[in-house]
C-alpha cells in the first residue's frame, strides 16, 4: 500500500518569498512525488524545556493514537459480515473523507483542539480522546466478541460430527422409549465398517437389551447413528462392550422441553448478534474517524514542536504532504538533501548518514524535519 509523508522544511533565505520557495519544491519533486500543502496555525510555543519534554510525550502518544486506530480497523475488517466487507472502505473514513484526502486537505480543528491553550493542553487533551476511544472499545468488543464466541459454539455442536454434535434436532420423540421405570433408549455412533456387526449383534452385548430394538436415525459420512433398547440397570455393562467394539455410546436422553430449550438458546443469540451487529459498527465507524483525526493532529503537533526545537523562532515553516510515487523515495530522498541539505549542518553527510545522538529525533535524521503518516496497515488488513 502507498505510505503517506509529512515533511516539515524550514523556510529558505529571506529574499526567496513563501510562493518562490513552495515552486522549488513542487518543480524539483514533480517527476517523484505528489505534493501538497499541510497548512498549521500558529500554536502556542512556551519555554524551551517545556517543548522539549513534551517532545517525547507526543512521539509516544504518537505511537499510542496510531495503535488505537489499526485496532479498531482490524476489529471493523474482522467484525463485518461477509456481504459488508466490499464496505470497508466506506466505513474507514476520516470526516467522511478517504484517508488520503484528509491529509492532503487537512484543516486544523479548532473547536476540538483550541489554539489558544499550550501545546501541552492539547497534547492533553488527544490523549484523553484515544484512552476513552481504547477504554470503549475494550468493552464493546469484549460483549460483542462473547455473544460471537457463545453462538459459534452452539453453531458448532449443530454441525460436528455424530460423536460431538447435538442430537435434539436430528432425533424424533418416537425413537425413544419415554418415561419408563426399567427400560431406557440410548443412541450409539456406529463406523461404516462396524454397521454389519451392529445390526447382527448389538442385543448380545450386555443382557437385557430388546431384540430388534436398535433402528438406523441417520447415515453421515463413514458413520452412522443408532437407536437402541435396553433395561436400565445393564447400561453400564452396554457401554463398556460398545467401546470395545469401537461403538460410541452418547450420553444422550431425549427431552422435548431441553430440545426446545437449546433451539431458544441459538435463536436468542442469533437474534442478540444481529442486534448488537449495526450500532458496533456505527461506533467503530464514527470512532476510527476520531482516532484518525486525533492521530494526525499529533503528528502536526509533532511538526511544529520539533521544528521550533529544531530551528528555533519565529515559527514561519513551509510544511507540506509528499507522496512518493513506486521506487521513487530514495530519488526524493536525495532531491530533498540538495533542496535543503544547507538547513542543518549536522545532517552535512549527506542522506544517508544515519543516526546523530540528539534531543530532537532518534533514527534516519534529515535535514528537514519528517515524520510518516502510514496507512499501510488499510492494505493489510484487506488481505487478511
Amino acid at each position: 500500500g502507498k505510505q503517506w509523508y509529512q515533511r516539515r522544511v524550514r523556510a529558505t533565505p529571506k529574499e526567496e518569498s513563501h510562493q518562490q520557495q513552495w515552486n522549488r519544491l513542487t518543480e524539483n519533486t514533480k517527476p517523484m512525488a505528489n505534493v501538497v500543502k499541510f497548512n498549521l496555525p500558529n500554536l502556542k510555543v512556551g519555554t524551551l524545556d517545556a517543548l522539549m519534554s513534551l517532545s517525547d510525550d507526543l512521539a509516544k502518544l504518537d505511537q499510542y493514537a496510531e495503535s488505537v486506530m489499526i485496532k479498531l480497523y482490524n476489529y471493523m475488517a474482522n467484525a463485518l459480515e461477509e456481504n459488508d466487507l466490499q464496505k470497508l472502505p466506506e466505513y474507514t473514513k476520516a470526516n467522511n473523507k478517504d484517508l488520503k484526502t484528509y491529509c492532503n486537505t487537512f484543516v486544523w480543528d479548532v473547536a476540538k483542539f483550541p489554539t489558544k491553550v499550550s501545546i501541552k493542553d492539547i497534547h492533553d487533551i488527544i490523549a484523553k480522546n484515544m484512552t476513552k476511544i481504547e477504554k470503549d472499545f475494550k468493552t464493546k468488543s469484549t460483549t460483542y466478541n462473547n455473544l460471537r464466541s457463545n453462538l459459534a459454539q452452539h453453531e458448532k455442536k449443530e454441525s460436528g460430527s455424530l460423536v460431538t454434535r447435538n442430537l435434539g434436532p436430528i432425533v424424533k420423540e418416537e425413537d425413544f422409549v419415554i418415561a419408563s421405570e426399567y427400560l431406557v433408549t440410548v443412541c450409539v455412533v456406529v463406523p461404516k465398517q462396524g454397521y454389519k456387526e451392529w445390526e447382527g449383534s448389538y442385543w448380545k452385548l450386555a443382557d437385557f437389551v430388546v431384540p430388534e430394538s436398535s433402528k438406523k436415525i441417520l447415515e453421515e459420512g463413514d458413520q452412522a447413528l443408532y437407536t437402541v433398547t435396553m433395561f436400565r440397570k445393564t447400561l453400564d455393562a452396554f457401554k463398556n462392550n460398545a467401546r470395545e467394539k469401537k461403538f460410541v455410546v452418547r450420553d444422550f436422553q431425549y427431552s422435548k422441553e431441553k430440545i426446545s430449550q437449546q433451539k431458544n438458546e441459538v435463536t436468542n443469540l442469533q437474534k442478540a448478534k444481529i442486534k448488537a451487529y449495526v450500532p458496533l459498527i456505527r461506533w467503530l465507524k464514527g470512532n476510527f474517524s476520531e482516532a484518525f483525526v486525533n492521530w494526525v493532529h499529533v503528528k502536526a503537533l509533532r511538526l511544529f514542536t520539533e521544528s521550533v526545537l529544531r530551528y528555533g523562532l519565529p515559527a514561519t515553516f513551509m510544511t507540506a504532504v509528499l507522496e512518493p510515487n513506486k521506487k521513487s523515495e530514495k530519488k526524493l530522498r536525495e532531491k530533498l538533501y540538495a533542496l535543503y541539505g544547507n538547513l542543518d549542518k549536522s545532517a552535512a553527510e549527506g542522506p544517508e548518514m544515519g543516526d546523530i545522538p540528539g534531543v530532537f529525533m532518534t533514527g534516519d535524521y534529515y535535514p528537514y524535519v519528517y515524520f510518516d503518516i502510514n496507512t499501510a496497515f488499510v492494505d493489510t488488513a484487506r488481505e487478511l
